[in-house]
């Protein structure tokens, strides 16, 4: 990967397209995780990945500039933030916060969603339960219980788990050091498994 990379920076156009696809999995996870839920049925992530490549390509120096602060990965990841946050206020309007506040947290991490896409990821894990009604009421006692976590921590939970960032990733991510990412990191797992042992009737629907 290193090597790729290198040919990238050195103006490799093959290998800047092999650099790209390397991680379009990761991506497509990002978006479908992260998108806003009031549109996820009129979006295809991977169609928001393409459109982010193309964004990378055109500003592939701008990397280049940042490249002793920021490693590739998680500028690409920035930069597919930037295109979702663009696709959530053409859909979205006056409903979206303004794009200023969304990229002054986390680099580029759409705090706001974050619960509602928690709470939806958690009941696909934790349960098998079809009926329809008890499923949305066990999603909304999630929601609660993800949105009495401090964002932070809420945060760090999408980032290791979810998007399953590296601690190295996540540190420089929240611009924490290691040790601090990993005892902030299971310090969320930590109340998370208290909070979901309060849900009453959860426990019977985990796998």
């Amino acid at each position: 990967m290193t090597d790729l990379l290198e040919a990238a920076c050195n103006g490799d156009e093959q290998a800047k397209a092999m650099l790209l696809e390397s991680f379009r999995p990761r991506l497509v996870k990002l978006v479908r995780f992260r998108i806003d839920s009031r549109i996820q049925g009129r979006l295809d992530p991977a169609d928001v990945v393409q459109e982010t490549f193309v964004d990378v390509i055109e500003n592939f120096d701008t990397f280049l500039r940042k490249r002793d602060n920021m490693s590739f990965f998680l500028w690409i990841r920035l930069m597919t933030m930037q295109r979702l946050a663009r696709i959530h206020r053409q859909h979205l309007g006056a409903r979206m916060r303004d794009a200023s506040m969304e990229y002054s947290l986390y680099r580029g991490s759409l705090i706001r969603e974050t619960s509602v896409s928690l709470a939806a990821q958690l009941l696909g894990r934790l349960t098998s339960v079809s009926n329809a009604a008890m499923r949305s009421e066990l999603q909304l006692k999630l929601q609660d219980a993800v949105n009495s976590m401090e964002p932070l921590d809420r945060e760090i939970i999408a980032l290791r788990h979810f998007e399953e960032l590296t601690n190295q990733e996540t540190a420089e991510l929240l611009d924490l050091s290691k040790t601090a990412a990993s005892n902030r990191y299971v310090r969320a797992m930590t109340r998370l498994q208290d909070l979901l042992e309060q849900i009453p009737g959860l426990l019977s629907y985990i796998k």
